[in-house]
């Protein structure tokens, strides 16, 4: 069964940092691509960040682009995003996502219907 655990949001100043960790169970986890995505109150989910099976590659949304940094340790089977100079409009339920099919690509990663599994999501909220 696999599981994907998400934890590290919270409430935080604008400006401010987080490190959100996606701990990953029941999966070979070097295999799978990782994204991360987020909603907030009212809106659709929206693509973050994403990362390939070795970590060799990644994409980011324009919105977080030399903000956040998506990393993994694929002997701890876990997935991570740094969130540096955080922003109100970055306050939303942060998800983590594993996709059963490793081709690679920017466009394919972007895309929540591509991925498998999702974890229970992590509240983030920064205030101004």
């Amino acid at each position: 069964q696999v599981q994907l655990v998400e934890s590290g949001g919270g409430l935080v100043q604008a400006g401010g940092s987080l490190r959100l960790s996606c701990a990953a169970s029941g999966l070979t986890f070097s295999a799978y691509p990782m994204g991360w995505f987020r909603q907030a109150p009212g809106k659709e989910r929206e693509f973050v960040a994403a990362i390939s099976p070795i970590g060799g590659n990644t994409v980011y949304a324009d919105s977080v682009k030399d903000r956040f940094t998506i990393s993994r340790d694929n002997a701890k089977t876990t997935a991570s995003l740094q969130m540096n100079s955080l922003r109100p409009d970055d306050t939303a339920v942060y998800y983590c996502a594993a996709a059963s099919d490793p081709f690679w690509s920017s466009l394919r990663r972007r895309d929540a219907n591509k991925y498998d599994y999702w974890g229970q999501g992590t509240q983030v909220t920064v205030s101004s």
